[in-house]
């Protein structure tokens, strides 16, 4: 049979996954380039010659868009380079992609010496034709090398795999992962390997954990290639729910969830190792030199790691764990692995409620801000974590399929917990804050909604842990309001007093609300990059201070900023055009007529500009509308263009629709297109203001969408007084304050269905 043929018999074999499928096509290979050499000797002569396969190759695991790495050993043939063509010609006629290389035990060996790469791919080769002898000599003469010049080769690793991990990322947390390079991938296991050669690395019963982690991100990049028949390891969205149907997964979902818990398991053998490789890289004892202190009872840093002492037990001390955690993470250290055997050989469930000491460290470790991640990880690989917090077990490695967040939901947490320790300034209860942030999406887990179930969940959770009735309480509002303040302040009119009211009634108290700010920006740095800005922080810190004043025994009305202002009714009583834009704001006082806003947002569009938030209102025919926005490409905002433009759309010398279809046409096609999007949908608040009625739209981000948007409500004759416009990833959530040509809010359902009607059409468009 053909190779070609070969091939494609092993592509349609779907009972093949993973290893077995990488050994078969080895197997396959090694067979057909065995051929290829008989042949080669058979017209050129034999001996002194030998098929070697290095890298992946050698260790039998190509996959179907995998190079063929290969060297051509001799031994001084002078026609060498003719008996190369007749193996190398084949081999690229069949399409394959070749990493080959010729040369002679010296020259490999020399190569070798000077190069990191070569080095590495000698430490696992595999003889594929020829005389074995030659194999056999590159085989000893690599490794020996490599083992006593441990001290000249590791620190170059570990300065590969740094330089990796900030160019690829993390497996475990990206929603597109590279499965090979990134942090947690399968180059991280090749290079505990190669390292294990010169040092022994590696606890008991480490090996079968590593296996089996490399195993599950091995059989998704064997699908991935077989699925795309390209090349590469990046594992895209459009590809996961077909890699998970092959892999036999229930869902995309579940394979990611795989997918990470693997990475994250890869990720930690292999920084524990490198830690303890760059430590005594440094000297004989480290840069820890032989220092050692106490850390608490039962505990001493030594060697740049915490340690156990030989009296240490968990049986009278529960808190040992995080005590010893939290003193690791504190000196910037890991726990010793023999002090983790020890702890999980002693662990047992904690008394309930925890001792206050227990509850304690856990706060300790909270507050040492990031610092607390690799150790709270440690802690999880180790099955602490869970023993502890059992709810843990259903937010581990959850992934949150969408790109408005970053990171699975238990890394999530943690993060959120680590931001919120850097905010702890100025709050009296900073137990509460880095707690209610570590436990503020555990109903994520579970089926049902996430806010609720996390409200059932903490119900238990912290009477657990230790905290009263009305901390408990408090940590419960923490989790059903930690969406408050920023949907309200990005979807809400902050001058509508009941909006301010409402809040305040949903915190309760001055303590909730401080705690509450604080749990918003931790959770939204911890989202993702899309999650927080400037423009976000101000209209919360807005917020919280107006409903502080509420708390504080004030009125809402209070709070309001004056609009429009002296100077904007100056313009509108002037009665006529007015066009300015100045840094991120546009002021246009034009005749009132249907569809104004409308025509501003598409010119906005137009120029690249997105309008976060807009005020509009109206005085004796004329229409004042103040809309602050951002450039999408530039620093700075050409305001001169925008405003030549804006004024012919409003002397109708403008085709706006059919110049933004073009736009649409031109630049559209650029932009990734979501596959996670979900369906435009128009939610209708009638209970949010007291004399507007709210329309929150969500739809797909798409250049000329707020234009779409306003023109449909202009349509229907609706006047706009209040607009906030935001982007979360691909999507929009835009809330538009509208009232009927009386000025009243719309009452009549027969109208919002036809509302509703409006705009999905628009927006299916």
């Amino acid at each position: 049979m053909a190779l070609a043929q070969a091939r494609a018999v092993l592509r349609a074999d779907t009972s093949l996954r993973g290893g077995a499928f990488c050994r078969a096509y080895s197997d396959l290979l090694d067979g057909w380039l065995a051929d290829l050499v008989a042949a080669a000797e058979q017209e050129c002569g034999s001996g002194g010659v030998a098929l070697v396969a290095v890298g992946g190759y050698g260790r039998a695991e190509v996959s179907l868009e995998s190079d063929i790495d290969v060297v051509l050993l001799h031994e001084g043939r002078r026609d060498i380079a003719t008996f190369a063509d007749r193996i190398w010609y084949p081999i690229w006629d069949e399409g394959l992609k070749l990493g080959h290389a010729v040369r002679t035990h010296r020259e490999a060996l020399d190569l070798a010496a000077d190069d990191l790469h070569t080095a590495t791919s000698f430490l696992q080769i595999r003889h594929l034709a020829g005389e074995a002898h030659l194999t056999e000599a590159l085989a000893s003469g690599a490794r020996t090398p490599w083992e006593k010049r441990a001290g000249h080769w590791l620190p170059q690793l570990s300065a590969q795999v740094r330089q990796r991990h900030e160019s690829a990322g993390e497996v475990a947390f990206l929603l597109e992962p590279d499965l090979k390079e990134g942090r947690g991938g399968l180059r991280d296991v090749h290079a505990l390997r190669w390292a294990e050669v010169a040092r022994h690395l590696l606890w008991d019963g480490d090996d079968p954990v590593l296996d089996q982690a490399y195993e599950v991100l091995l059989a998704a990049r064997v699908e991935l290639h077989r699925r795309t028949g390209r090349r590469g390891d990046r594992l895209v969205l459009e590809e996961q729910d077909a890699v998970a149907e092959a892999l036999g997964e229930a869902s995309a979902d579940t394979l990611m969830q795989h997918v990470a818990a693997a990475a994250r398991t890869i990720s930690w053998h292999s920084d524990d190792a490198w830690i303890r490789i760059d430590a005594s890289l440094v000297g004989p004892l480290g840069r820890w030199a032989s220092r050692e202190r106490a850390a608490g009872p039962g505990l001493v840093l030594r060697h740049g790691e915490v340690h156990l002492t030989a009296d240490a037990d968990l049986a009278p001390d529960p808190a040992l764990v995080l005590r010893a955690a939290a003193a690791a993470a504190a000196a910037e250290m890991s726990i010793h692995r023999g002090s983790l055997d020890r702890l999980v050989a002693m662990a047992t469930p904690v008394p309930v409620p925890w001792p206050p000491d227990v509850l304690s460290a856990l706060v300790d470790l909270l507050l040492t801000e990031h610092r607390a991640i690799l150790v709270i990880e440690a802690l999880d690989q180790m099955g602490l974590w869970t023993l502890l917090l059992p709810e843990w077990e259903a937010v581990r490695s959850k992934p949150q399929r969408n790109a408005y967040h970053r990171f699975t939901v238990d890394r999530h947490l943690m993060e959120t917990a680590a931001n919120a320790a850097g905010l702890v300034a100025g709050t009296d209860r900073p137990d509460l804050l880095v707690v209610g942030a570590l436990l503020h999406d555990i109903g994520k887990g579970f089926p049902g909604d996430h806010t609720e179930v996390g409200i059932e969940k903490v119900a238990v959770m912290g009477p657990r842990m230790g905290f009263s009735s009305a901390d408990t309480a408090i940590l419960q509002t923490m989790v059903r309001q930690h969406l408050l303040l920023p949907d309200v302040a990005t979807r809400r009119d902050l001058d509508d007093p009941s909006t301010i009211d409402h809040v305040a009634e949903s915190v309760g108290d001055l303590l909730t609300l401080g705690l509450l700010a604080r749990l918003t920006e931790a959770d939204s740095l911890a989202t993702g990059p899309a999650a927080w800005g400037r423009w976000k922080a101000d209209l919360v810190s807005d917020l919280v201070g107006r409903t502080a004043h509420v708390l504080g025994g004030g009125r809402a009305e209070e709070t309001r900023d004056d609009f429009p202002t002296e100077e904007h009714l100056v313009l509108l009583r002037a009665g006529r055009k007015h066009l300015v834009g100045a840094n991120d704001r546009l002021t246009v006082v034009a005749a009132d007529r249907p569809g104004l806003f409308s025509k501003v947002a598409g010119v906005l569009a137009l120029h690249g500009l997105g309008v976060l938030d807009a005020a509009v209102t109206s005085l004796d025919g004329m229409a004042l509308e103040v809309l602050r926005v951002e450039s999408t490409f530039e620093p700075t905002i050409a305001w001169g263009a925008v405003i030549a433009d804006l004024d012919k759309v409003l002397e109708g010398r403008f085709a706006l629709q059919a110049r933004l279809a073009e736009r649409a046409r031109i630049y559209g096609g650029h932009q990734k297109s979501p596959p996670m999007t979900q369906p435009p949908r128009v939610v209708v608040d009638n209970r949010a203001s007291r004399d507007a009625t709210v329309l929150e739209v969500h739809a797909a981000d798409s250049i000329g969408v707020l234009y779409r948007i306003t023109r449909a409500l202009a349509e229907l004759d609706l006047n706009i007084v209040s607009a906030k416009v935001q982007t979360l990833g691909e999507n929009v959530v835009d809330a538009f304050y509208v009232r009927n040509l009386d000025g009243q809010k719309l009452d009549d359902p027969m109208t919002l269905v036809e509302v509703e009607r409006a705009l999905l059409y628009e927006l299916r468009l």
